[in-house]
C-alpha cells in the first residue's frame, strides 16, 4: 500500500558488495576458436567471462557474473551511480513516468485472496463498480487466490495493454453469487503529489513525494486549486522526497522565482557549465512560500530548497537535508539494462555544492543518518556541523553553507511521539493498514453517511480501537505490546489510515498533519507574516 512508506525517519540506502575470487591452477591451453585482443582493458573482462563460460568446470550463469562486475565497478565510483538490471527497468521507468496501464485498484493479499482496499478514483475499476472490500478471485478464467500465488503474478494478470479488457469474478460480502465485471484497462496515475489542501484561510499545503515526469502537471493543478481557494502562501512539503528529474524541479522553482533569477548551474569533469534561469511563466512569484525539508529530502528536493533559499525567496523549515548534489544520466547498456551514471555536480545560485563527502565508502555514506541521531543534530539546531570554509552569502546578506545538505532557516526537531521508531515500524510493515482493513470489513456501512470533511474534522477514534489494535499486534507478533506512552499517537495513525482507505486523495495527510509539529510551526510563521 502506498501509505506504508510515509514519514519514515530513516534514510534508506543500498550498498552492494561484489567481488570475483579466483583460486587454483588455471589451464591456459585454450582449444577454442575465440580471439582476444591483448591491448584492451575492456577485453580483459571479456576474456575472463569467456573463459568462465566455455572452460569453467561447472555451469555458471554468466549474466549474473556480468551484473556483479558492473555493480563492483560502480561501487568504486560514487554512491549514486547505479546499475538497473533489465528485469527492473520496466518498474523503474514506470515509477518515473508517473503512470501505468492497469485496472486501477490498490489491494493486498488477505487470507490468500486479493482484497481491494480502494478502487482508484476515476479509474477503470471505480467506473465499473468495484468497491473497497471486494475480493478478486478470477481474471480471464485464471484463479487469483491460494497460498502459492505471488504479488508479481497477480499484477501480471491485472496489467496489460491500454484499452485491452479483462474479465473479473469478484466475491462481495452479502451477495449470493460471484459478481462479474469486464474492465477496460487504462492509464493509472502513480501520484507524486500526495495532497493539496488549505491549512488556513490564506495558507495552502502541497506535498510532493518525488519528481517524476507527471509531477509538474500535478503540482500545477494543485497550485491552481489552492489559489482558487484563496491561498496567498504555500507550504511546499518535500519531506521524505528522494528526488527525481532535475528538469521537473527547475519547473517547480520557476513558479516561485522572478524572471531571470538563477535556479542552479551544473559542472561536468571538463569544466563545462550549464546554467538554468527562471522564466516569465511563474504564477506564484508574488506569494510567500515555506519549504518543508528533513534528513530524507534529497537531490531534486534540495535543488528546490537551495534555489529559493539562495534567492532569498520564502523560508526553509525543518532539518538539514540529505546532501546529494550529483547529477545522473541514464545510459542504455544494449541488453535491456541501464546504468545511471553521475555526469556532473550541481550548484545552488550562490555557488554551493551541497553534496556530502563519500570518500569513506558507501556504508559510511548511507549510515550518516545514525551519526546525525547520535550527535543530537535531529533534536537541536546547534548540533548541526558547519564548515566555515564553505560559507556563502545570499543577495540580502543571509549566511548559508555548502558541504552537506541544505540547512533550514527555521529548525524543527524530529517529533519523538509521532515519528518514534515503534510507530514508524508498524506503519511501514503494514500493520496499521491491515488492521484498519479488517475493522472496515466488520461493517463498511458504518461510514456511508460520514462525509470526507466531517471525518477529517470531527470523527473520533475510541480507546476501544487502540486496545483492539494492541490485541491484533500481540496475536500476530507473539509479543505483549501496550501503547501507554503513544496512546493518542496510535489513534492518529488509525484515523489517518481509515481516512486513506475510505477517501484516498490526500486524506491521510490531512489527518496526520493535525499532529505534525512542523506544520504547526509553518502555520505560526504564516500567522506572524
Amino acid at each position: 500500500m502506498s501509505n506504508q512508506k510515509k514519514y519514515l525517519p530513516l534514510i534508506i540506502g543500498v550498498a552492494i558488495a561484489a567481488g570475483i575470487f579466483i583460486g587454483g591452477k588455471l589451464d591456459f591451453n585454450d582449444s577454442s576458436d575465440r580471439l582476444f585482443s591483448t591491448n584492451s582493458k575492456k577485453d580483459k573482462l571479456n576474456r575472463l567471462i569467456d573463459y568462465i563460460e566455455y572452460d569453467y568446470v561447472d555451469d555458471i550463469n554468466t549474466d549474473s557474473i556480468v551484473d556483479i562486475t558492473v555493480n563492483g565497478i560502480l561501487e568504486n565510483l560514487d554512491p549514486h551511480s547505479v546499475y538497473i538490471p533489465k528485469e527492473d527497468m520496466a518498474r523503474v521507468a514506470e515509477e518515473m513516468k508517473g503512470d501505468f496501464v492497469g485496472i486501477g485498484v490498490s489491494f493486498y493479499t488477505y487470507k490468500d485472496t486479493i482484497a481491494v482496499i480502494r478502487a482508484i478514483e476515476n479509474g477503470p475499476s471505480a467506473k465499473a463498480g468495484i468497491l473497497g472490500g471486494d475480493r478478486i478471485v478470477m481474471a480471464d478464467g485464471d484463479s487469483l487466490y491460494g497460498k502459492n500465488i505471488a504479488d508479481g503474478e497477480i499484477i501480471k494478470k491485472l496489467k496489460g495493454a491500454k484499452n485491452s479488457k479483462v474479465k473479473l469474478k469478484v466475491y462481495r460480502r452479502g451477495e449470493p453469487e460471484l459478481l462479474e465485471f469486464t474492465i477496460k484497462r487504462g492509464e493509472i496515475p502513480i501520484k507524486s503529489v500526495d495532497a493539496a489542501y488549505m491549512l488556513t484561510e490564506k495558507l495552502g499545503y502541497i506535498k510532493i513525494n518525488r519528481f517524476a515526469e507527471s509531477t509538474y502537471k500535478e503540482f500545477k493543478a494543485g497550485i491552481e486549486k489552492l489559489e482558487a481557494l484563496g491561498a496567498t502562501e504555500i507550504a511546499l512539503d518535500l519531506r521524505n522526497n528522494p528526488g527525481g528529474f532535475l528538469g521537473i524541479a527547475e519547473k517547480i522553482v520557476d513558479e516561485f522565482l522572478e524572471d531571470d533569477k538563477l535556479i542552479l548551474f551544473t559542472k561536468n569533469k571538463r569544466g563545462d557549465i550549464e546554467e538554468s534561469f527562471a522564466t516569465n511563466k511563474g504564477d506564484f512569484e508574488d506569494g510567500n512560500v515555506y519549504v518543508l525539508i528533513d534528513e530524507n529530502s534529497a537531490s531534486a528536493s534540495e535543488i528546490v530548497a537551495g534555489a529559493l533559499q539562495d534567492n532569498d525567496k520564502g523560508t526553509i523549515v525543518g532539518r538539514r537535508s540529505y546532501g546529494k548534489g550529483l547529477v545522473q544520466r541514464e545510459m542504455d547498456l544494449g541488453d535491456g539494462s541501464a546504468v545511471r551514471l553521475t555526469v556532473s555536480r550541481y550548484y545552488t545560485p550562490t555557488g554551493r555544492s551541497i553534496q556530502r563527502p563519500y570518500d569513506h565508502g558507501n556504508k559510511d555514506y548511507y549510515d550518516e543518518y545514525f551519526e546525525r541521531l547520535d550527535s543530537g543534530e535531529l533534536l537541536e539546531a546547534e548540533n548541526i556541523k558547519v564548515d566555515d570554509s564553505l560559507k556563502f552569502t545570499t543577495p540580502k546578506g543571509k549566511i548559508v553553507y555548502g558541504g552537506g545538505g541544505i540547512i533550514p532557516d527555521v529548525f524543527v526537531p524530529i517529533d519523538k511521539s509521532m515519528q518514534n521508531e515503534t510507530l514508524s515500524f508498524l506503519q511501514r510493515r503494514g500493520f496499521f493498514g491491515n488492521f484498519v482493513f479488517e475493522e472496515l470489513e466488520k461493517d463498511r456501512h458504518l461510514y456511508d453517511k460520514v462525509s470526507r470533511q466531517e471525518f477529517i474534522d470531527s470523527f473520533e477514534i475510541g480507546d476501544d480501537l487502540v486496545f483492539a489494535f494492541q490485541d491484533y499486534l500481540n496475536l500476530r507478533t507473539n509479543s505483549k505490546i501496550t501503547f501507554v506512552a503513544y496512546h493518542d499517537e496510535v489513534k492518529q495513525y488509525i484515523k489517518a489510515t481509515l481516512a486513506d482507505q475510505l477517501f484516498g486523495s490526500g486524506a491521510f495527510e490531512e489527518v496526520y498533519n493535525q499532529r505534525d509539529i512542523m506544520i504547526d510551526e509553518v502555520i505560526k510563521l504564516s500567522d506572524e507574516n
